[in-house]
């Protein structure tokens, strides 16, 4: 990939295929409506960060040939590549590596679990790594993860030894940064959409929240 821009996001996504995401949603939803859901939640995502001015956005996808061809095909031009690594932590490492081994100075990571997240937020990461005391930022997660992981260059301590979707990725991840001599800096708690409580949040459905897609199917499934 050709560097432009110094700054970069990563976008971690999935396919969205019925039975593979969304799960904690079942049986509230079928796997169908789910990963319709997630496709919608995907979108939205996608569409959003392209209004990201001088930063290039990268999409890494879990899954095989399929997934590559359906990423092509719906990216909407943003560089493509698969996941690699064993658990969510290698996999992320791996994409924050081949990241700024592109050259890239200021690098982010998001996932698709928080399609109303204000892009203002993500700026405000970049924002806050041109601090020299900050080493890194997160964006808390009401449930104890985190929607955001920027950072100035790899610092591994992010990335092992970290209870991957439990309600302590943040604080372990505090910790360890703590431990490892880095400078955290904490964007505002945001949520994610994992639940029937979060289906119903009224900022999902608040017009104009950028995620249309997602707000439009949340009501069509009955959650109004």
């Amino acid at each position: 990939m050709v560097r432009i821009n110094s700054k970069a996001l990563i976008v971690f996504a999935k396919l969205p295929l019925a039975g593979s995401v969304k799960t904690r949603l079942t049986p509230l939803l079928t796997p169908e409506d789910a990963a319709e859901l997630y496709r919608c939640m995907l979108m939205d995502t996608l569409s959003k960060v392209k209004r990201l001015a001088d930063v290039d956005i990268s999409l890494f996808f879990e899954g095989g040939r399929e997934a590559a061809s359906y990423f092509e095909k719906t990216s909407g031009g943003m560089a493509v590549f698969p996941q690699r690594g064993g658990d969510l932590g290698e996999r992320m490492m791996d994409a924050f590596l081949r990241t700024f081994e592109d050259g890239h100075v200021a690098v982010a990571i998001i996932g698709t679990d928080s399609p109303d997240l204000p892009v203002s937020f993500i700026e405000e990461a970049f924002l806050l790594l041109e601090d020299p005391s900050v080493d890194a930022a997160l964006g808390p997660s009401e449930d104890g993860g985190y929607y955001l992981l920027a950072m100035k260059r790899l610092h591994e301590v992010f990335f092992r030894g970290i209870p991957w979707s439990t309600g302590e990725v943040l604080e372990r991840s505090l910790a360890k940064a703590a431990a490892g001599g880095l400078t955290v800096a904490l964007l505002p708690q945001w949520h994610d959409v994992d639940s029937e409580m979060d289906l119903l949040r009224p900022e999902l459905r608040a017009a104009g929240n950028g995620a249309p897609l997602t707000r439009a199917i949340i009501g069509c499934l009955g959650f109004n």
